[in-house]
């Protein structure tokens, strides 16, 4: 998941081509923005591992902006980094390069951190008389099938790490295609669509078979549709920077995924609450229905582009917070879920009103966060390669002692 844009010379290429510093600014504030969502959940209404007695139907109305694009803009950027890496690696290193980069933490996380949330979660439903069960009721009665959900069921947030390096090997053939000459000349077909303006609206079609094609049949959250969908978006990451056409496209169109992006909010919002319980992890039964799914998948496409434009735009530079956060923007993600659902457990259950808690959750969770991934995470060796880190770098010997 990380952005390689650039990084170092290619192999036998002697100069070094510049870095796309605004793909890993997109990547910081992607993380950024998953920990405000979750920072947030013990308010919205719509249910969470720690849920505060007073709800919010503002910050459900929040949270609901960024459903249809804020998962799928951080795997587009991770596909896009999924290029830049391959650019200067074999198949072999790439995939040995995520294992030690996604499944390793992914593991690492299930055993250490999923244990700590699981708990806390049981411990608030017992309190509020929702569960009277044991903790091993609990922790058996979590049951997937044969799905990715699994990768929640024993992860919580962890899940997008397994998605995202299922992604990496599944996408990785489709990749290896792309760079052959049959899939330089499906790029070029492509390329020829998206020179006409508003063409980089093509790319909606696949998203659009794969959601309308399974939602039918996988609606359930990180199940089979969700999982296919997002790998699209993680493919699409990848072509977009496979040519620079469709980079210069986006730039061209960008009035017109900002335009679109806005329309189709409105759309699906006002349809959606048209809709007597419509929930997103149920199957769709009515027409109506399947044009909110249309609306949201267009939704999806149009803001994520969108954003990627505003990146190009105003975000290509480095200072040292971009330094920093690339560094941290692992073990922070890793980190951030069970350090919001420990503060939460205790903050709801403060007799003070939504703002007080929320501010203290936000503030207290990103400091805390931080302060262990500084203090700890990243000052242990072993524990940054179980978050995912480069080993620390050794100091250069000092020649003639």
């Amino acid at each position: 998941m990380e952005n390689q844009a650039a990084l170092g010379q290619m192999d036998n290429t002697p100069q070094k081509p510049a870095r796309l510093y605004y793909l890993d600014w997109l990547r910081v504030l992607a993380i950024l923005m998953v920990f405000l969502y979750h920072a947030v959940k013990p308010f919205d209404p719509a249910g969470w591992h720690i849920q505060n007695t007073e709800l919010s139907t503002t910050l459900m109305v929040f949270l609901g902006f960024f459903y249809p694009w804020g998962m799928p803009f951080f795997f587009l950027i991770a596909g896009t980094g999924t290029w830049f890496a391959l650019r200067r690696r074999t198949a072999s290193q790439y995939a040995r390069e995520r294992f030690n980069r996604l499944l390793i933490p992914y593991i690492a996380g299930c055993i250490l951190l999923w244990p700590i949330m699981l708990y806390i979660q049981w411990l608030h439903i017992t309190q509020r008389g929702t569960w009277q069960g044991s903790f091993l009721d609990f922790v058996l009665v979590h049951h997937a099938g044969f799905t990715p959900r699994w990768f929640g069921e024993v992860g919580f947030h962890l899940w997008f790490l397994g998605f995202l390096f299922c992604f990496s090997l599944l996408g990785l053939p489709i990749f290896l295609w792309l760079k052959g000459k049959s899939g330089q000349a499906f790029l070029s077909r492509l390329v020829g669509i998206c020179a006409r303006r508003g063409g980089i609206l093509v790319f909606v079609v696949p998203l659009l078979v794969v959601r309308l094609g399974l939602q039918p049949l996988f609606p359930l959250e990180h199940d089979w549709t969700e999982f296919f969908y997002l790998m699209t978006f993680f493919v699409l990451g990848y072509v977009l920077f496979a040519r620079e056409e469709f980079q210069r496209a986006i730039r061209r169109d960008w009035p017109i995924l900002l335009v679109m992006s806005i329309v189709t909010t409105l759309a699906w919002a006002f349809l959606a609450l048209s809709i007597e319980s419509f929930s997103p992890y149920t199957a769709p039964h009515t027409s109506k229905e399947i044009v909110l799914w249309i609306l949201i998948t267009t939704n999806g496409w149009c803001w994520t582009t969108f954003m990627l434009y505003i990146g190009m735009r105003y975000l290509n530079f480095s200072n040292r917070w971009l330094e920093y956060g690339q560094e941290a923007v692992l073990p922070f993600f890793m980190l951030h879920q069970p350090v919001i659902i420990a503060i939460a457990f205790f903050v709801v259950q403060w007799s003070a009103g939504i703002p007080v808690k929320l501010v203290t959750v936000v503030a207290g969770s990103f400091i805390v966060t931080l302060a262990i991934y500084e203090l700890i995470i990243r000052r242990i060796g072993p524990l940054r390669t179980l978050f995912g880190m480069k080993g620390r770098a050794k100091a250069p010997a000092v020649q003639g002692q």
